[in-house]
């Protein structure tokens, strides 16, 4: 668990002692004597699990990862508890079995409504065909699942590793591609699109069935947006996104930039009322792409290592090049970018965004949460707005490590933190930043732990009223659970996570 010691600014000795339930002597009031013997962040610690009721909404976080020592492999008898421990006052069940393996990222449908009917999932399976010996038949990319039933279909096929995916204010999808040559792809009509497949991913040929040869006017591969390893997005109400590119530093070559967090700006923004129904009127079809450079001083003149952090600029990159010109244009690099999303509590100019990065355990980088705020997403008239800027939210540490997944709860503003770790794969929740001197969060819980090893949660989200939450429990080990495959591929479980108290009383 991961805290800051600034969580309660307290005005005696005797009133820390006794929030945290903790014998006092020597104390200033008291004039007896404190016992610290754990240290004052300890006595912090204590305090945040044991009222985290009253700060997450949910009571009884857990103190330690899971246990793997008696779990084997994945089976069509498994419980929800048998894959995953929760804190105390939640309660879990399976949404489905069905879902594509390797599912990873997922957005409600429709976009913005309060009661959302499907989750659209990007599976982050690598690009194939011949399935169940049908040689038109490509992998599952882009499925719906419907949240009453939890019937999955799918609706594109032939991506490689699809993992970032957004619904736009239009009214359409945006789905992108893990890979290096990563692609970005807009759909229509989730709900009725189905088994449209890409055939040829160079030259964005999409078809609309399972061995058809009539073109796809439901999915169209938008050329003028980044060629990367696309991982976490944003998108504005205006069509701009904002995204990471999922790179180690030195993939390349020694000394290379890690991956950079990059800018799409339409040139015609979306008007904020016209549905989109055809995709040549898309915001994404023509735009500018950018890359993030970080300045060590204001006005930016002064970049490179060491500058991870402070003020920024978005500095111009071509979309197909987009990776190779962050490099040569002095853009800020990270240790593998990975989700990322808009604070929907933050109420100043511009956006505020946070994104992953995962870093290296074993080398003992744990990975952080960095937050920016973009004061002017569209125009960038910063001399009027002010140059944005980033910062360190979370700090990895020992036990809170290798973050990945991200989201926001609804109206609280908590930040919830899923980790990308192989044996002890665990989500955690932050609180927001509260009236102390720093800019960091003030405090982590762990929420939830696999017992499975071979697997991690991923896809982690809110629904809009906060109290449901829906987690996949990724790439398990399921040699053992043939019967558990659907449509001629290997499956995974979502969980869906309900208790959580109205986050307009934390």
């Amino acid at each position: 668990m991961q805290f800051n010691k600034n969580l309660i600014a307290l005005g005696t000795a005797a009133s820390l002692l006794a929030l945290a339930g903790c014998s006092d002597s020597d104390d200033p009031v008291t004039g007896s004597t404190l016992d610290l013997s754990n240290g004052f962040g300890a006595i912090m610690q204590s305090n945040l699990e044991s009222n985290a009721n009253t700060y997450f909404g949910f009571s009884s976080p857990l103190a330690t990862s899971a246990d793997h020592a008696s779990y084997t492999s994945r089976t069509s008898s498994d419980t929800v508890s048998d894959l995953i421990t929760l804190a105390g006052s939640l309660q879990m069940e399976f949404l489905t079995r069905s879902a594509a393996n390797k599912t990873d990222m997922m957005a409600f449908w429709p976009h913005g409504a309060a009661n959302p009917t499907h989750l659209v999932t990007c599976v982050e399976g690598g690009a194939e065909s011949n399935l169940g010996g049908n040689a038109d038949k490509f992998n599952p990319s882009v499925q719906r699942i419907d949240l009453s039933t939890g019937a999955v279909e799918t609706v594109m096929r032939g991506m490689n590793r699809c993992d970032g995916i957004r619904t736009t204010p239009w009214g359409t999808v945006l789905a992108t591609e893990e890979a290096g040559d990563g692609q970005a792809y807009e759909i229509l009509d989730p709900l009725t699109t189905t088994n449209h497949t890409v055939t040829d991913r160079v030259t964005g040929t999409i078809v609309d069935g399972i061995g058809s040869v009539v073109a796809s006017t439901k999915a169209v591969k938008h050329d003028a947006m980044m060629t990367m390893s696309w991982e976490g997005l944003t998108i504005t109400n205006g069509g701009v996104v904002i995204a990471g590119d999922e790179l180690r530093p030195g993939t390349a070559a020694a000394d290379d930039d890690g991956g950079a967090i990059f800018k799409f700006v339409p040139t015609t923004p979306w008007d904020g009322m016209t549905a989109v129904t055809d995709l040549a009127n898309s915001p994404f079809v023509a735009g500018s792409a950018y890359a993030m450079r970080v300045n060590c001083k204001t006005p930016p003149n002064q970049y490179g290592q060491g500058c991870e952090i402070g003020s920024a600029e978005w500095v111009a990159v071509t979309a197909a090049t987009a990776r190779a010109d962050a490099n040569s244009n002095g853009a800020t690099g990270y240790y593998r970018p990975e989700d990322l999303h808009t604070d929907p509590t933050y109420t100043g100019t511009g956006v505020r965004f946070c994104w992953a990065n995962t870093g290296h355990k074993s080398s003992k980088n744990y990975g952080e949460v960095v937050c920016g705020v973009d004061t002017d997403p569209q125009a960038m008239d910063y001399a009027t707005n002010g140059y944005p800027h980033v910062n360190r939210f979370v700090e990895g540490d020992t036990e809170l490590n290798a973050p990945d997944n991200l989201d926001f709860q609804p109206i609280s503003g908590n930040l919830y933190v899923i980790e990308d770790n192989a044996g002890d794969a665990d989500v955690w929740a932050c609180l927001k930043d509260g009236a102390d001197q720093d800019i960091k969060t003030d405090g982590c819980v762990r929420l939830l732990s696999l017992f499975d090893s071979s697997a991690e949660p991923t896809g982690f989200m809110f629904a809009p009223d906060g109290q449901t939450a829906y987690v996949v429990i990724q790439h398990s080990d399921d040699a053992t659970a043939a019967d558990l495959d659907n449509d001629d591929y290997t499956t995974d479980d979502i969980i869906k996570i309900t208790g959580f108290a109205d986050p307009s009383t934390l």
